[in-house]
Parts: structure tokens; C-alpha cells; sequence
């Protein structure tokens, strides 16, 4: 039981930020906008997180400071490839290759350096229930949190009238322009918003998953978020049985090196990043039929002048 309840723990905080990275790059894609420099703003996020954290002494304003980071850094790729008609891809690829050098810069000076990390809920009676009562009532605030996140972004996107427009933009951004909605305001608040996610997602690395900051240590979570908005066709509930699916695959290599599987660990390390890679050669060759990307997704938007 106790094994299994490890196992189960250290799934949902693998998990944590895949969940909350690809949320926010769901939202953007929804909007017809593909950012594909997530990576570099999830290892901003997780350095200036840190530095927030370890200068304030609080979590919560090192959180802060990771949402703030990513937002910084998606106006960087909104002013490129919004304001600037940039092409998206490229745009995302330098956006992460600066990600990357920027985060060695920010945390030269706290490599080594340790902090308290986010404090676990704890409720007498539910917590010490066996089994499931670290998992429900035992989490830190992140956790939580992810979860929120993505109920309030099905609501949105579903159940609002700002979240059809937001997938009207994705859809046909010529037919909204028509409408009158202002599509490249929409589309820069939608990667505003990936931005803040893909941050918090970054700085919950050094906040909760490890109490430290180390160069690089996003160690490809960013591609993975990407992977995921694909895996789960765009569409909420689905990216988050994607998440926990993929954190599990990560954490499960961890423990059958601890077992002693006959399997090289190099092997076993790369297992996670082997699986996104094959789950999207089976959805591309399972789409026959209509895809449910939106339809202007990575395509230029210039409004009549």
C-alpha cells in the first residue's frame, strides 16, 4: 500500500506541470496561434521562480514571479509573430534558444542554493486516510491548482461566449475579423495566457518538484507540453488523462531502474520522450477523417488597413 501511494504521489507531481504547460499552449493553439517555444518559457519561469522565491523567502511570490516571467517572454513571441507577421514556427524555436540562455544568465548566481519548498495541504482525519488520503488532501497548492486550471479553461472555452470567439479566431480568423472581433487582441491574450501557464508550470520545478535550481532542468518537459495539446486533440479532458499518462510513463522508468530491469537506464531515461513520439505517429496515421485542430492554427492574420 505504501508503495503504491509513493508511486501514485510521485506521479500526480511529474505530472503537475506537463498539465499546467499544455493547458495554457491549448488555449493559444485554440486561438489559431502555435507557439512552440514552451520550453523556453517554462526554464525562465523555473529560474526566475526560484530567484522570487529565494530573495522573498515566499513561495508564493517566486510563483508570481514564474507567471510574470512567461508573460514577458510569450510578448516577445506575440510581438514577432502577431505584431510582425514573423513565421510561428521559427519564431518558437529562437523563443526557447533564448529561453534557455536567458534562464543560465538569471540563475548563475543560485545554482547550489536551496529553498523551503510549497507546503502540503494537511487535514486531520482525511490526510492519514491509507491510500488516498495524501493523494486527495495531501497535495501542495500547484496540484490543486492544475486541476482548477483546467476545468476553468473546458468552462471557458465551452460554456462561454468569450471562448467561441476565442475558437472562432482558431476556426476562420478571416470570418471573425468580418464579425468585428478584434482577432490579433484575442490572439496575443490567448498567448499571454500560455505564457503565464508555461511559467508557472517552470517554477513549480524548483518550488515543489525539487527545492533547487539547476541549468536545464525543464529537461524537455516543454516538448512534451506540446506533444500533449496534440495527443489530446485539442480538447480539454482529454490532455489531462495525457498528462497523467505521460507522468506515469516517467515515473515508472525511475522505478524499474530502482527494480533492476535489465534495460540500459539510458534507455529507460528516454522512454517518456520515446512515447510522445510514437503517440503522434498513431494519431497521424489514425486521423483519416477531419482533424480536429483548429483550422487556421499557425497561419499569418493581417487585418485589412
Amino acid at each position: 500500500m505504501e508503495l503504491i501511494e509513493a508511486i501514485i504521489l510521485a506521479v500526480l507531481a511529474a505530472s503537475t506541470p506537463l498539465l499546467i504547460a499544455a493547458t495554457g499552449e491549448l488555449v493559444t493553439e485554440r486561438s489559431g496561434v502555435l507557439n512552440l517555444g514552451v520550453e523556453g518559457m517554462m526554464i525562465v519561469g523555473a529560474a526566475c521562480g526560484f530567484a522570487g522565491a529565494w530573495l522573498t523567502g515566499s513561495v508564493f511570490i517566486g510563483a508570481l514571479f514564474g507567471i510574470v516571467a512567461g508573460m514577458l517572454m510569450s510578448l516577445v513571441f506575440a510581438l514577432m509573430a502577431l505584431g510582425l507577421a514573423v513565421n510561428q514556427v521559427a519564431t518558437g524555436l529562437a523563443l526557447t534558444i533564448l529561453g534557455i540562455g536567458l534562464s543560465g544568465l538569471i540563475g548563475a548566481g543560485f545554482v547550489g542554493e536551496r529553498i523551503t519548498p510549497a507546503v502540503h495541504l494537511y487535514i486531520p482525519g482525511l490526510t492519514d486516510i491509507p491510500l488516498i488520503g495524501r493523494v486527495l488532501f495531501g497535495e501542495d497548492g500547484f496540484v490543486y491548482f492544475s486541476i482548477a486550471l483546467i476545468v476553468g479553461v473546458w468552462w471557458f472555452l465551452y460554456r462561454t461566449r468569450a471562448g467561441l470567439i476565442l475558437r472562432a479566431c482558431g476556426d476562420n480568423h478571416v470570418s471573425a475579423h468580418a464579425l468585428g472581433y478584434p482577432v490579433l487582441r484575442i490572439r496575443t491574450f490567448a498567448v499571454m495566457f500560455g505564457g503565464a501557464c508555461a511559467g508557472l508550470a517552470g517554477a513549480y520545478l524548483p518550488l515543489a518538484y525539487t527545492p533547487f535550481f539547476i541549468p536545464g532542468m525543464t529537461a524537455g518537459r516543454g516538448w512534451i507540453a506540446l506533444a500533449l495539446v496534440v495527443f489530446a486533440s485539442w480538447r480539454p479532458g482529454r490532455l489531462v488523462v495525457g498528462a497523467y499518462l505521460f507522468g506515469a510513463v516517467t515515473i515508472l522508468q525511475l522505478h524499474a531502474q530502482g527494480w533492476g530491469v535489465g534495460i540500459p537506464s539510458q534507455f529507460m531515461s528516454a522512454l517518456p520522450y520515446l512515447a510522445t513520439v510514437i503517440v503522434l505517429v498513431l494519431l497521424s496515421r489514425a486521423r483519416t477523417g477531419g482533424s480536429t485542430a483548429p483550422a487556421a492554427l499557425g497561419t499569418v492574420f493581417v487585418p485589412d488597413r
